[in-house]
């Protein structure tokens, strides 16, 4: 038996929605992570994008356990003395909560081409409401796979 290749004209991709509120960042990474890989299909060919679409809304309630929220996360500007901080409770309740998410999927990615190719298809919203109902996404629960995906 011969070894199984996907073709480009055999990937299938579906649009995946995920309400993030209430689940731990962690978790959710993970489980998104894997279903942009495409490895929770019995198809799935490493070097080939073979993930979903997912959909991420209400990314600003989120839940970190311990005390993550008071870690702070640094970088660095580029000139002398320019190391900066913010926390992630500060990141949360700013302008762009959705970033939280984004980068903890990231993370969870192995780094090169083909990981930033899949993390195209990654689309994070901080609110409820999201634009890709036309592609009528499958609502993906979380809550109810895991009682330690949500924290209260």
């Amino acid at each position: 038996m011969k070894t199984f290749t996907a073709k480009p004209a055999d990937i299938e991709k579906k649009w995946i929605l995920i309400d993030a509120e209430g689940i731990v960042l962690g978790r959710l990474a993970s489980i998104v992570a894997t279903r942009l890989r495409g490895k929770h299909k019995a198809t799935f060919t490493p070097h080939m994008d073979m993930g979903d679409n997912v959909i991420v809304i209400n990314a600003d309630k989120i839940q970190l356990t311990g005390n993550k929220r008071n870690k702070p996360n640094y970088w660095h500007t580029g000139y002398p003395g320019g190391i900066k901080s913010r926390t992630t409770g500060q990141i949360l309740e700013g302008k762009f909560p959705e970033r939280v998410v984004t980068q903890a999927v990231k993370r969870m990615l192995p780094g090169g081409p083909l990981s930033r190719q899949q993390m195209t298809n990654l689309r994070v919203y901080a609110g409820a409401e999201h634009p890709h109902e036309a592609q009528s996404p499958e609502v993906l629960d979380l809550a109810s796979k895991n009682p330690k995906n949500t924290r209260s």
